[in-house]
């Protein structure tokens, strides 16, 4: 993505080409995945970040905040696929 990114820039021959290869349908299941997994990362990171000022620490908190860690990632990325397609 960063090399498709620096051809991009590169000039207008090289957007092109980028553009014509990123229109591919396994182009974009390659950068959805890729979208998805920073996304759950990004997620999960709020999640730690909430459970270090103390909410969620106990045992049942954290059961529940895995659960909506789960549901919010799988919307996040189902709009994150609507978006791409």
């Amino acid at each position: 993505m960063l090399y498709a990114l620096g051809k991009s820039l590169g000039s207008e021959e090289g957007f092109a080409e980028v553009k014509a290869c990123l229109t591919s349908p396994l182009a974009k299941f390659v950068a959805w995945g890729l979208l998805s997994a920073l996304l759950y990362h990004l997620v999960a990171g709020v999640r730690h970040l909430i459970m270090d000022m103390g909410i969620g620490e106990t045992l049942e908190g954290g059961r529940l905040g895995s659960k909506i860690i789960i549901a919010v990632s799988v919307v996040v990325i189902v709009l994150a696929g609507v978006w791409i397609w």
